[in-house]
């Protein structure tokens, strides 16, 4: 999962467990905030009453009731007074709930009761409120929240995606920088455009990392080039100087034996350092890629090279052409030894426990050329597929150096080929070539 999208998940899921517990502790608090709200309400509604009693007196009030007492409901039941007088000494001032019985209805109210002395008479008053009006109230409170929650666990999610995607376009942009890089030569040297410390240093330091691989694999190519090429001469003239031994025909059997032991030694080594400087070579780009011609017309000449060493096996060699291919800005001979090894290893390594021939397909899918070079012969496992293309790497093979398919890799990658290998043990072996649109 990307940076950006875990941090988003991180953000959503710290914001609902905070409306989780904010649901769960919504009810005791709103209620204890409603029954205060509602309680001061009454204590100012008596306020007012008291205030008129001052001013009016309560005999105002009671004085057309026949017993001595004053009672008022709003129309709709949720509200209601009364002043009546009382048979108790003491003084009265809470607030509960009870129950009153309004025209042959019984109705649950939050009752104010307060008593007070007028003329030496005791007075009772009682202010309620339904408690289905504040449970309304509460409901509607309640609903208003848990929709302003909603709406703030949805947009905060989406600014925090928006935000954490902008915060980390550098890093994605570094990133890419890195899946593109098929050599520390071609590394992207463009600056991470940021406002962020830590990704421009995280650039500058993968930008610094890259130069010293960069020096390193040139130091290494170059020296991997120049004892090749110093090892050539001597080994020529050591080569030339055999050979003239054995033409001279003086040597005895046994020793002419020997030396043609060691001739085919150099040449062996010959072979190697011919190799290991055609991968130098290749990798230091001194190669120019500045050739035309048909990918179709190039196949065929490898395998009606390659032909007699398979019928020699007892191998066929089938191509399928479905499309032409023009190469531009490629070299031909790098390229026909790419091909030349691939077909020639699946030749040579598929012998007598082939169970079909090897087959030579180049097609044109999803608007890329490619090519399909597989046969049916032993197959590799997983490690040694992964191992295939460096040097020295051998399979069952005596008479390979381990060069060929990292040669046939270095000229990939000059040509920007991508080579993909499939191989299963006992079903065969299969390269798959991407040829750069």
């Amino acid at each position: 999962m990307k940076l950006r999208y875990k941090l988003a998940l991180y953000n959503l899921l710290t914001k609902l467990l905070f409306v989780a517990v904010f649901i769960l502790l919504m009810p005791y608090f709103l209620e204890r905030v409603n029954t205060l709200q509602t309680d001061n309400e009454l204590i100012n509604k008596r306020e007012q009453v008291m205030d008129i009693i001052a001013a009016f007196g309560v005999e105002g009030l009671i004085a057309d009731s026949a017993n001595d007492a004053f009672g008022s409901y709003n129309i709709l039941k949720q509200e209601y007074i009364s002043l009546e007088k009382a048979e108790t000494e003491s003084l009265w001032n809470f607030i509960e709930i009870a129950q009153r019985m309004v025209d042959e209805e019984v109705i649950d109210y939050r009752v104010l009761n307060y008593s007070f002395m007028v003329n030496g008479e005791t007075y009772l008053l009682e202010i309620g409120t339904s408690l289905d009006n504040i449970y309304k109230t509460e409901r509607n409170i309640r609903t208003i929240t848990l929709i302003l929650l909603g709406l703030f666990v949805i947009i905060s999610f989406i600014a925090d995606t928006t935000l954490s995607r902008v915060l980390t376009q550098p890093l994605e942009f570094i990133t890419r920088k890195l899946k593109e890089t098929k050599s520390p030569s071609l590394y992207n040297r463009q600056p991470v455009k940021t406002s962020t410390t830590d990704f421009a240093y995280l650039d500058q330091v993968l930008l610094e990392l890259m130069q010293k691989i960069d020096e390193l694999f040139t130091k290494e190519k170059e020296i991997t080039a120049n004892i090749s090429h110093e090892l050539l001469t001597p080994v020529s003239v050591v080569q030339s100087r055999l050979e003239n031994l054995i033409n001279d025909g003086g040597l005895s059997e046994p020793h002419a034996e020997k030396v043609s032991e060691s001739l085919r030694t150099l040449h062996r080594l010959k072979g190697i350092i011919n190799s290991l400087l055609l991968i130098a070579r290749v990798e230091n780009r001194q190669f120019i890629k500045n050739e035309q011609f048909s990918l179709e017309e190039l196949l065929r000449e490898v395998i009606e090279e390659i032909e007699p060493i398979a019928s020699d096996k007892g191998l066929q060699i089938q191509a399928l052409f479905k499309c032409d291919h023009n190469m531009t800005r490629a070299n031909r001979s790098l390229l026909f030894t790419l091909f030349f090894n691939i077909i020639n290893n699946a030749v040579k390594f598929s012998g007598n426990e082939a169970k079909g021939p090897v087959e030579v397909h180049c097609f044109s899918e999803n608007d890329q050329f490619k090519v399909r070079i597989s046969d049916q012969g032993p197959g590799m496992t997983e490690e040694q597929g992964a191992e295939v293309f460096q040097r020295f790497k051998k399979r069952k093979s005596p008479d390979g150096h381990g060069l060929g398919l990292a040669i046939v890799k270095s000229i990939a990658d000059f040509h920007e080929i991508s080579i993909q290998l499939t191989s299963r043990p006992g079903i065969g072996t299969t390269f798959l070539l991407l040829f750069p649109n």
